[in-house]
């Protein structure tokens, strides 16, 4: 018998056990990755974000959020940010910043980037008007972004500072600083 082996049914049998196990690994992979649609809120904000500073630029009030692909707090905070998106796109530009980007590392370090998510809030005409770091609910964000539209102060949350531009620095106060102010540790320092 020098011709093709024969197919025993154990042997048809297994691999029809193999198909079977192979699709529900599959139709698994589908559901842990959010259904047929695998697309996350914080993956469908990412590819919704306009270019920062086009957003700075256009007139609008802008809220940048600066975020990773792991971090959980920014992955439970999409849905909220992707409604608030969604309700106000016309009149606010919500934009998102992946610090683990190459491409946006300029920016991480010009915003001084230390925690994610990172709020950075801006008025209409590219201002900064302030900064939340942490987790925000729906309704935290909701007053950020009413404060954005309406020009009204930021509320008082935990964890949201308002931006203040330092006045020029006169010799006289270079003088009373002294050498002390150059030995200050930066905020990355851990000094």
């Amino acid at each position: 018998m020098t011709g093709t082996p024969e197919s025993s049914p154990l042997g048809t049998a297994q691999r029809w056990v193999l198909v079977l196990i192979a699709v529900a690994l599959a139709f698994g992979l589908v559901i842990l990755r959010g259904g047929i649609q695998s697309e996350s809120p914080m993956e469908q904000l990412a590819r919704r974000s306009l270019d920062p500073q086009t957003a700075l630029t256009n007139g609008r009030p802008t809220l940048i959020e600066f975020y990773a692909d792991w971090c959980q707090v920014c992955r439970e905070m999409a849905p909220s940010m992707l409604e608030l998106e969604k309700k106000s796109r016309d009149r606010l530009d919500v934009v998102l910043v992946n610090v683990d980007n190459p491409r946006w590392q300029d920016l991480v370090d010009r915003y001084d980037v230390n925690g994610i998510p990172q709020l950075n809030l801006f008025n209409a005409e590219g201002e900064p008007r302030g900064r939340s770091v942490g987790l925000r609910s729906p309704e935290e964000l909701q007053l950020l972004t009413t404060a954005l539209l309406e020009d009204q102060p930021l509320p008082a949350l935990p964890g949201v500072g308002n931006v203040s531009q330092l006045p020029a620095s006169t010799s006289a106060d270079n003088t009373l600083a002294g050498a002390s102010s150059q030995s200050t540790a930066g905020p990355r320092s851990h000094g």
